[in-house]
């Protein structure tokens, strides 16, 4: 698999495609079994990923002992990329989330993930929500610090608003942004894929398949269970699932025309936007491990990408993609 970087201030080389970890814990129905989600890790690596996406507060903390684990035997091959700054009430299951981006729980959440992860320091840091009360340029300063002691390496923000991510990095650079980017939402296009590109940041979309819509294979008639994240998604309620199946129908339209499936024509649409962006699809099983790697195959040409974009922009989406108590977490 070919290499992308992130960053120029402070860059990683990562594989172009890596692995989003959440849905084997966490947020996609229960736990699925550590030894056949160690299985899917396995199988990434074996076909060149190099870039791994977990987070403390994913299961909670079950999802860093599961990645760890799996790569141990892989130390120094790998990139993993976790992060800290949403705490869970009670530290179990069901626990409330709550944004704590304060300089001591920073410290205390990067011994815990070290720990987890089995590893010395932590390839990539990313703040998870942007916590309000505590300015970016603090955050960045005990960010600095971990860095220097060698307890981190990198370091990003996720969901950040365009003059958070420059605060901050004009204190300690940034490597990459965290942010949902698909066919289904394009809003980073607007403000935050230009400030990346002046200044150096990488993108690491998550959610590139549009929480799996973009395979084409959720229908209308759809239900998730309540340990499935989707069920309070707006996006995904049945009034919006049906009429985002146009959407679905020029997937499949734009993956019969390059022969391949819908699932890859969404992620090369992703790769093909910009050099230093590094989509982070998630799965459990191998079969579509596969899939989505194929999508670093499939070439879309300048002509392809035009006409793709005045599809999408004729393609209205209905749902937002929070609901409301979530969506006051982003950008700020």
């Amino acid at each position: 698999m070919k290499k992308r970087t992130l960053g120029k201030a402070s860059p990683l080389e990562v594989s172009e495609i890596g692995l989003g970890c959440m849905g084997m814990s966490h947020g996609y129905g229960p736990a699925r079994d550590p030894a056949e989600m160690t299985k899917v890790i396995h199988a990434a690596i074996e076909r060149g990923v190099t870039f791994f996406d977990t987070a403390e507060c994913y299961g909670p903390y079950i999802n860093e002992e599961l990645v760890g684990k799996a790569l141990a035997p892989f130390k120094g091959q790998v990139v993993i990329a976790t992060k800290f700054g949403i705490t869970i009430q009670g530290g179990t299951p069901g626990g409330a989330q709550v944004v704590d981006g304060r300089p001591e729980v920073i410290r205390r959440s990067v011994e815990g993930s070290l720990k987890r992860l089995g590893v010395e320091a932590i390839d990539l840091y990313y703040q998870h929500r942007v916590d309000p009360k505590i300015p970016p340029e603090e955050v960045a300063g005990v960010i600095s610090e971990l860095i220097a002691a060698g307890k981190v390496r990198h370091w990003g923000l996720s969901e950040a608003s365009v003059e958070t991510i420059r605060r901050a990095h004009a204190v300690c650079p940034l490597t990459a942004i965290q942010s949902e980017y698909s066919m289904m939402w394009r809003e980073p296009e607007k403000a935050l894929i230009p400030t990346l590109e002046e200044l150096g940041i990488g993108l690491v979309p998550f959610s590139p398949l549009g929480k799996g819509f973009l395979t084409a294979t959720i229908g209308k008639e759809a239900t998730f269970g309540k340990d499935d994240f989707r069920s309070v998604v707006p996006r995904f309620a049945p009034e919006n699932l049906a009429a985002n199946q146009s959407l679905a129908e020029l997937v499949c339209h734009l993956a019969a025309e390059k022969g391949c499936t819908p699932a890859q024509i969404a992620l090369a649409w992703v790769l093909a936007q910009k050099p230093w962006i590094v989509p982070i699809p998630g799965t459990r099983r191998i079969d579509r491990l596969e899939e989505n790697l194929g999508a670093a195959n499939v070439s879309l040409t300048s002509a392809d990408l035009d006409e793709i974009r005045a599809a999408l922009d004729a393609q209205p989406i209905a749902g937002d993609r929070y609901p409301p108590a979530l969506a006051a977490r982003v950008g700020k």
